[in-house]
């Protein structure tokens, strides 16, 4: 071998491409943004759905009565009720009185709403009640009005109580894709620092040797 060859490097192969494995952060980062985003999803649908179920029987209006009926109901503490009202507009609007054990009252329920496909519910009060008991209630109006018991909310009840089950999927798919985001950008950057400097792990032999 001419001695000018002697000490000369071998020439090294180039860096290995690096494959999907070898980047990271893992892959399995897209997997827990997908997860994350279905479960928030399917929790506000969940809720959604379970309110818009509530509203839709908030009245019973298959058991109506009317100006000056006598109705008498079981109540407790634990049980309150709201009287709705189905009246023309004229005001004064419809007032209701509650008699039974220990002092009844009816609280303000608050503005809210409950519709059919023809009628339009407002509540007129909420039962206050201090022992468990019959009671009876008694409405009437300056026009032809009709009553019925319910819950305390209605539609916009609903429409407050349906935030959350907005915000939930809002929340999911921005943390999914804030989460794809930044693992694609880190995996690229990772890529790329190992295509300009190869670490050990690409090469585990000296990337060269002398040539006797």
């Amino acid at each position: 071998m001419p001695p000018w060859q002697s000490g000369l490097m071998q020439p090294h192969p180039p860096p290995r491409t690096p494959t999907a494995k070898d980047l990271r952060p893992g892959r399995h980062w897209y997997l827990t943004a997908a997860a994350i985003a279905v479960v928030l999803t399917a929790l506000g649908l969940v809720i959604g759905a379970y309110r818009l179920s509530n509203v839709l029987d908030a009245v019973d209006t298959d058991h109506q009565f009317a100006n000056g009926d006598t109705v008498t109901l079981r109540l407790d503490p634990e049980n309150e009720r709201t009287i709705w009202a189905k009246y023309p507009g004229v005001s004064p609007g419809p007032e209701c009185d509650i008699t039974g054990p220990d002092n009844p009252r009816l609280t303000d329920p608050g503005a809210d709403l409950f519709t059919t496909y023809d009628e339009t519910w407002t509540p007129v009060g909420t039962t206050d009640v201090k022992q468990a008991g019959d009671y009876t209630v008694t409405c009437s109006s300056h026009a032809l009005s009709r009553y019925a018991f319910g819950d305390s909310e209605g539609l916009i009840s609903f429409a407050v109580d349906l935030i959350p089950a907005v915000l939930l999927p809002v929340l999911g798919l921005t943390t999914a894709a804030v989460i794809t985001l930044v693992t694609a950008v880190r995996r690229r950057t990772h890529r790329n620092h190992l295509l300009t400097a190869p670490s050990a792990e690409h090469h585990p032999h000296p990337v060269g040797r002398l040539i006797p």
